[in-house]
């Protein structure tokens, strides 16, 4: 996204905020999807300030959109109320570890435990959710456990495995190296041999546990490899 932005700070150090005229004809967006959260969480702490992305949602409240919202922080939680007006709304928190340490080292976000109680809320209201466990970090995040904690908790369970490239591949394989160091000839054989093996096993495996457990599960491994025709 640097390349969009023009932001000299390295990815995670700079934050633009969105201000638009008012959406004068919301309902042309009608049957449309708008998905809220694919680059930046639509609820940062600054969104307590700015209000941007409760602007929108209001705005957007009676135009037919199917309007997604991916976020990580239970902050959602305050605009409970207004969710509830919106047809064809839904939520997904993405969750890849119940590790706190992990996460700690990974994202500036809310514990994971306020998450989960954030999803269970929201899912008692009747507001379609789900879990999107992403990014699995081989040998670290474990997917069955994250799918026992939501399974009552949300619609269903998204998957999608860690791609690393750019700047991002050598400070993770860092990371890696200096917290994980039994996992260094994984990662190597995934991210610089290219064996997908891991990840082939890793999606019959969870497809089977899903099963097992009554879980609906979408995968979305690869899914950088899609065009539209």
């Amino acid at each position: 996204m640097k390349r969009f932005a023009n932001h000299a700070e390295p990815w995670g150090e700079f934050l633009d905020v969105k201000l638009w005229p008012a959406i004068k004809n919301p309902g042309k967006y009608k049957g449309k999807r708008v998905l809220i959260g694919t680059v930046t969480d639509p609820y940062l702490p600054q969104e307590t300030k700015y209000g941007r992305t409760r602007a929108f949602l209001e705005e957007m409240r009676d135009s037919g959109a199917q309007i997604n919202i991916l976020t990580k922080s239970h902050l959602v939680l305050r605009d409970l109320e207004l969710l509830k007006q919106i047809p064809g709304i839904s939520v997904a928190f993405s969750i890849n570890t119940l590790d706190e340490k992990f996460r700690r080292d990974m994202d500036r976000t809310p514990p994971i435990q306020r998450r989960l109680e954030a999803m269970q809320k929201i899912h008692a209201a009747g507001i379609p959710t789900a879990t999107f466990i992403s990014p699995i970090f081989p040998g670290i995040t474990d997917a069955k456990a994250i799918m026992d904690a939501v399974k009552d908790k949300c619609d269903e369970v998204w998957l999608e495995n860690l791609n690393l490239r750019g700047e991002y591949r050598p400070r993770i394989m860092a990371y890696i190296k200096a917290n994980y160091p039994h996992l260094l000839a994984l990662y190597q054989q995934i991210y610089i041999a290219k064996d997908r093996g891991y990840w082939q096993t890793l999606a019959k495996d969870l497809d089977a546990y899903a099963v097992d457990k009554g879980i609906k599960l979408i995968n979305y491994f690869y899914h950088e490899e899609i065009r539209k025709p």
